[in-house]
């Protein structure tokens, strides 16, 4: 099973981001509705870059997202809620998941940056503990995440996530009173389809999901799952 199906998109990356972070920030008011993920893709604070989503591009992220069981919607609830669903995929830690996290929501940082940042999710010892996390991450056929060049009077190299595919290092901002570039805005790329391989994964997955909701209801409502005996020919 792929750790990444496909390169998501800015849009897709963001939704992503925003679940996550919201998971481990603020768990009493998670899963997400809709307006409440638009919300969080939007704010103002620890996020790179500020976005203005519609109600159109999110919810169509979550339709791509859903596609590739990235994401999975709640059931038993009046206003449909949406949840992340990385854990089978990705299998992270909770410090290597503060850190993704971050990665995601406001690109490409430093080890010091991450420190700092991912301490209201998981607070790290010290860098070398982080950086350990990263490493860990880095390895393995489907590397998460990747070590960049260290710009010039940086203390630590920036790393950057690697689910939208891979990373072009970025030359070092410019000085102050430079012409800066406009960033350029995020838009979602045309649907993926899904090959034959990732659809089974994609089935195995929902299977395993909806055989683990269905266990939930049935405790929840006192149903004892019946036991079936089978005789072999001997016995018979």
């Amino acid at each position: 099973m792929k750790r990444i199906p496909r390169p998501l998109d800015p849009v897709e990356l963001r939704v992503l981001g925003a679940l996550l972070e919201k998971e481990q920030t603020t768990p009493d008011h998670y899963p997400l509705t809709e307006n409440a993920l638009r919300a969080a893709c939007n704010q103002k604070s620890n996020r790179s870059p500020l976005v203005a989503l519609t109600e159109t591009e999110v919810a169509d992220a979550l339709d791509r997202l859903f596609v590739d069981v990235l994401v999975w919607q709640t059931t038993g609830a009046r206003v449909a809620k949406w949840e992340q669903n990385t854990k089978r995929r990705w299998a992270l830690a909770p410090g290597p998941k503060a850190v993704i996290t971050e990665l995601l929501i406001r690109g490409p940082q430093t080890v010091g940056e991450l420190k700092a940042r991912c301490a209201r999710m998981h607070p790290f010892a010290s860098t070398d503990e982080l950086e350990a996390a990263l490493r860990e991450m880095a390895e393995g056929p489907e590397p998460l995440v990747t070590r960049l060049t260290r710009w010039p009077g940086q203390k630590w190299s920036r790393w950057a996530h690697l689910v939208g595919g891979p990373v072009e290092d970025q030359p070092p901002p410019s000085p102050v009173g430079a012409t800066a570039s406009a960033t350029p805005p995020v838009t979602a790329p045309r649907r993926h389809e899904p090959g034959l391989a990732d659809r089974v994964d994609q089935l195995v997955l929902r299977v395993e999901t909806l055989e683990k909701e269905l266990a939930g209801l049935k405790t929840e409502l006192g149903i004892e799952t019946p036991v079936v005996e089978i005789q072999s020919e001997e016995e018979e």
